[in-house]
């Protein structure tokens, strides 16, 4: 049924969204009994509809409502694909979305649950197919990554239109490739977890940030 979404429109008025500085995650104000935030970037909150689970909401701060037609776009030229999200349309501050099951690998590394190597081969391939429909696939990393019954589902495409490759997935895949088996089933602490991403917000360089926090020597001191 055309927009059978509108329902959580009234709901999704009751809730407002801010960014914050130095690329901290969002706040958000309000709030309605029928919506469960689901997750927070740095550029919006997603919602989920409790009277129909199938839908995701994804709210995007005040300065930052024009990439909501950017995104939307982006799904349009994906299409169907059983790496992506599906975007059934949206609002002037929100997008509407494919309610999407599993756990983020960001999670997955804190709770110690393995991450199958299946996973990088479907983002490669996902990556290739954003490419063949005129995409440029970056700003892939571990809260963008689903572990959805052992393959990958990816979110957040806002950056597919932009130029340049950002290199996380690139870094992210050496960091598996190398390191990944030494710490495979076992939680990783948050507290690492947090000053990796807040030294790589700092200095954007994601490569010297794998080398001093997820290379060998770091890995036998930490964990031994």
């Amino acid at each position: 049924m055309k927009e059978d979404w509108i329902f959580a429109d009234k709901d999704l008025s009751k809730i407002s969204i801010s960014s914050n500085p130095n690329n901290e995650p969002v706040s958000i104000h309000g709030s309605s009994d029928h919506l469960k935030c689901i997750g927070i970037g740095t550029d919006a909150a997603v919602f989920q509809s409790l009277e129909n689970p199938a839908y995701a909401f994804k709210m995007y701060a005040d300065d930052k409502i024009d990439k909501i037609q950017i995104e939307k776009k982006v799904y349009e030229l994906l299409g169907d694909s059983p790496y992506f999200s599906t975007c059934f349309g949206g609002k002037d501050n929100y997008l509407v979305l494919s309610y999407e099951e599993g756990m983020t690998l960001y999670d997955c590394l804190l709770q110690g649950i393995p991450v199958p190597k299946q996973i990088m081969k479907d983002v490669d391939h996902a990556r290739e197919y954003a490419r063949q429909k005129g995409l440029n696939p970056r700003d892939i990393h571990l809260k963008n990554v689903f572990l959805q019954n052992g393959r990958a589902k990816i979110i957040d495409v806002s950056e597919y239109i932009q130029p340049g490759n950002d290199l996380r997935w690139e870094y992210l895949k050496k960091a598996y490739d190398q390191y990944y088996h030494l710490i495979e089933g076992r939680p990783v602490p948050l507290r690492l977890m947090e000053t990796i991403r807040k030294r790589y917000n700092q200095s954007n360089n994601y490569s010297a940030l794998s080398e001093e926090f997820i290379g060998n020597k770091f890995l036998a001191r930490f964990w031994n």
